[in-house]
């Protein structure tokens, strides 16, 4: 009785097809989270990116910087939480909210649990600033 048998050149064949077609699929998908991590990057970039410029923006009343500002007293947030809000409006896209938060109080959208978000904390002589951004 004579039995057929696969040659050695054919299996190595198909594995490394399968191999080279696995290999495409992925790259072609993507990597599983590799979305949420440019994100997460983009949304860090933007909290960065404002508050370095709100950091070194003069103040509008008295202080060294906007930021020193805001975090001086509750009077002086009050003052200038809205002008920050307006200000932090200009300059994140459309597409992205925010919310400060001082020792002083918040200004911005009440913070979602279920989303990236990006992060940026700031101290100033008067103390921390953070600001949270992410996507609407």
């Amino acid at each position: 009785m004579d039995r057929a048998q696969a040659s050695i050149t054919a299996i190595e064949t198909a594995v490394g097809l399968l191999l080279v077609f696995g290999v495409l699929f992925a790259f072609s998908l993507g990597v599983p989270g590799a979305e949420d991590n440019r994100a997460q990057a983009q949304l860090d970039v933007y909290a960065t990116d404002v508050t370095t410029l709100l950091s070194n923006e003069s103040p509008r009343h008295q202080d060294q910087t906007r930021l020193a500002e805001v975090a001086a007293s509750p009077e002086a947030f009050d003052r200038e939480a809205d002008e920050l809000d307006r200000r932090i409006e200009q300059l994140l896209p459309e597409n992205v909210m925010f919310r400060v938060e001082t020792r002083h109080g918040t200004v911005g959208h009440p913070l979602p649990g279920d989303v990236p978000t990006g992060e940026a904390t700031v101290l100033t002589t008067n103390g921390e600033v953070t600001l949270r951004v992410w996507y609407a």
